[in-house]
C-alpha cells in the first residue's frame, strides 16, 4: 500500500514567476536545499519530458546525497510532474492555479510513499523547501 502527500501553498506572485522557480535549475538550487545544512542542491533539471536529472548535496551516513528523477509532464505554466527517487521512487506533481489579485496556489502531490514515517519526512521537507521558495519569490 502506498501513501500520498498533498499540500497547498499560496504565494503572492505570478504564474510565470512561480513556474520559473519550479523549472529553472539555478532557481531550484536556491530553494531546494539540504535540510540539515541549508546549502542549495546543485542540479541539472530541465523542464523537458523524458529528461533525467539529479539533485546533489553532501552525503551523510544515512544517504548518498543524490536524488534522481525523470520529467514526466510539462504543461507550462500549470502542471509539472517528475519522478523523485532517493531510496524509494515517488512521483511529484505540481499544479499551479492563478487565484487572481496577484495570488497563486501551488498544489503538491507526491505519490508512492511507503509508510507513515516517510510521509512525515516528505511533509516536513516540502514544507521547509516551500518556505524557502516563498522567501525567494519575495526577492
Amino acid at each position: 500500500m502506498s501513501l500520498t502527500l498533498t499540500l497547498d501553498f499560496q504565494y503572492t506572485t505570478t504564474l510565470e514567476k512561480l513556474w520559473s522557480a519550479l523549472t529553472d535549475s539555478s532557481k531550484l538550487a536556491k530553494w531546494v536545499a539540504n535540510i540539515h545544512t541549508g546549502e542549495g542542491m546543485e542540479n541539472n533539471f530541465k523542464p523537458v519530458v523524458g529528461h533525467r536529472f539529479q539533485f546533489r548535496t553532501q552525503p551523510n551516513e544515512y544517504w548518498n546525497g543524490i536524488i534522481e528523477g525523470e520529467v514526466l509532464i510539462v504543461e507550462e505554466p500549470n502542471r509539472l510532474s517528475y519522478t523523485w527517487a532517493s531510496g524509494e521512487k515517488h512521483t511529484v506533481t505540481w499544479t499551479l492555479h492563478d487565484l487572481g489579485d496577484g495570488k497563486v496556489n501551488l498544489h503538491l502531490e507526491q505519490t508512492g510513499i511507503s509508510n507513515a514515517q516517510a510521509l512525515g519526512g516528505a511533509k516536513y521537507g516540502w514544507g521547509k523547501w516551500c518556505g524557502e521558495l516563498e522567501k525567494m519569490l519575495e526577492r
